[in-house]
């Protein structure tokens, strides 16, 4: 026989209270017939953040938080994958990634054991228009953590060691990625929209395009773009603007700014002319709808577009899960998100779903999507989508590193980090007469490429009923790099 677990008697006793306590709050409920209505937005309490520079061309913004002795620290870099060379997909994700794993000081692991002895975790990446290296610790250990930061940045040692295993991890990331319609129907979504300009291509690269990266590639793109003139160290925490420049001076100041001037990258570029795609996945379970727009990005619109999106398919409560999911049981998840880019942006909306109910699928989504543009947003739909937007960034500045990475979003994008003060009153401003100009000039159906990734043989019939011109491409013959063509040739 088991021994029978004895509980604590105060424990026990705790536990029992509870119950009873439960139990008769369940006899006095009462059913709501209605949700309650959403709360007034709290006061976000940000202060204006704070921008100096130091001569050699570095910017730094400081935004303070008060009250909590930590501080997120953000080296960025205004340059990613947008300035990838042909055949050379992933560079500056491969680039970025290697900035943390070893110096001509630290080893990689070495250079990881440092950080944890801060209490921290030094982190590196790469995407559009930005390289990263950030780290969140202790006041006291912000001096140490800036040194590791600057370490990173400058000095990275590019083992050839490290690059084979970075490499070799992300190709097998990709086997599993590229075998799943979701991820195939977005990065050809995004390829069919830019095509040959500077966003054609998969930010992380590609299984042909990263064995031909290398390490002299990687020296040459560090030297070019990873420049005082070209960079943004962005702290947000306890700290004084003082500090915070004295700090940056000291682990940032002897940065050499180079003589050349930077070179200028234009992501113009020919987009595909195909309206409707599918990739043929002969062994893929289910299938992925993707609908991708370009939408201007501009101070004045930019609230109205965000709470656009809101209704589209930003949450559970979102029209397209409203009538994909839990009207008709079609999808697990139904919804769309804004992309930011320097030069504009994207709005992608995505579903995977059955393969034979993808021509349905594709055909609500459209809806949605007009729907926008034939009639405003009720009113009490509004709030509602209002209030969680605005819950949402309010609590994802909570933290000292939320708070960075919005500031970062914000100069990344080219825009003024003092947007940040103004983000709860500008969407709360918004009208559905707003909303509905805006749908109306972005949402345009000529506007709209579609990618369908799954088993065609079980859609295609469907989708052609419909009078769409389809463009096939075989699952091994997709081509992702930057160009004019889909398919390989």
């Amino acid at each position: 026989m088991k021994p029978r677990l004895m509980m604590n008697p105060l424990r026990r006793a705790a536990v029992l209270a509870g119950a009873a306590t439960l139990l008769a709050l369940g006899v006095q409920a009462q059913p709501y017939e209605t949700p309650p209505p959403p709360a007034a937005p709290r006061e976000l309490r940000i202060g204006a953040p704070i921008e100096q520079s130091l001569p050699n061309g570095l910017r730094m913004v400081l935004a303070e938080r008060r009250g909590v002795q930590l501080v997120s620290a953000q080296l960025l870099v205004l340059s990613g994958s947008e300035v990838d060379p042909p055949q050379r997909a992933g560079l500056a994700s491969l680039t970025a990634g290697l900035l943390t794993k070893g110096t001509r000081r630290y080893s990689a692991s070495a250079l990881a054991q440092a950080a944890e002895t801060l209490g921290g975790s030094l982190d590196s990446a790469a995407g559009w228009n930005q390289s990263t290296v950030a780290i969140t610790v202790a006041v006291p250990q912000l001096d140490a953590a800036l040194g590791l930061v600057g370490e990173a940045v400058m000095r990275p040692s590019f083992a050839q060691a490290e690059i084979e295993r970075l490499r070799t991890q992300t190709l097998d990331e990709m086997k599993v990625a590229y075998s799943q319609p979701g991820t195939l129907a977005s990065l050809a979504a995004q390829h069919v929209l830019f095509g040959t300009g500077a966003y054609g291509h998969p930010a992380s690269g590609t299984p042909v395009s990263l064995p031909r990266i290398t390490r002299a590639d990687l020296q040459a793109l560090h030297a070019q773009r990873f420049r005082p003139d070209n960079a943004v160290l962005v702290l947000a925490g306890d700290i004084d603007a003082a500090t915070a420049l004295q700090l940056a001076s000291k682990h940032f100041g002897a940065w050499k700014r180079p003589k050349a001037a930077l070179p200028t990258t234009s992501p113009a570029g020919t987009g595909l002319p195909l309206d409707l795609a599918v990739i043929d996945m002969p062994k893929s379970g289910q299938a992925a709808v993707v609908v991708v727009l370009p939408v201007p990005d501009n101070e004045r619109d930019r609230a109205a577009r965000d709470v656009m999106n809101s209704v589209l398919g930003g949450g559970y409560s979102s029209r397209l899960n409203q009538e994909i999911r839990i009207k008709r049981g079609l999808s697990y998840g139904a919804g769309s998100r804004l992309e930011a880019r320097r030069e504009g942006g994207v709005l992608r909306v995505s579903v995977q779903t059955k393969n034979e109910s993808a021509a349905e699928v594709l055909g609500l989504v459209q809806g949605e999507l007009d729907g926008l543009i034939k009639a405003p947003v009720g009113n009490e739909e509004l709030a509602a989508r209002k209030a969680t937007l605005i819950g949402n960034f309010s609590r994802s500045v909570e933290t000292t590193a939320g708070l960075n990475e919005a500031v970062g979003s914000l100069i990344v994008a080219g825009r003024s980090p003092a947007e940040l003060q103004r983000r709860i009153e500008t969407l709360g401003a918004v009208s559905p007469a707003e909303i509905q100009a805006y749908a109306a000039a972005t949402l345009v159906p000529a506007r709209r490429r579609v990618v369908v990734a799954g088993v065609a043989s079980q859609f295609m019939d469907a989708l052609k009923a419909k009078g769409a011109a389809v463009t096939v491409v075989p699952q091994d013959a997709l081509d992702l790099e930057r160009g004019d063509a889909l398919a390989r040739r």
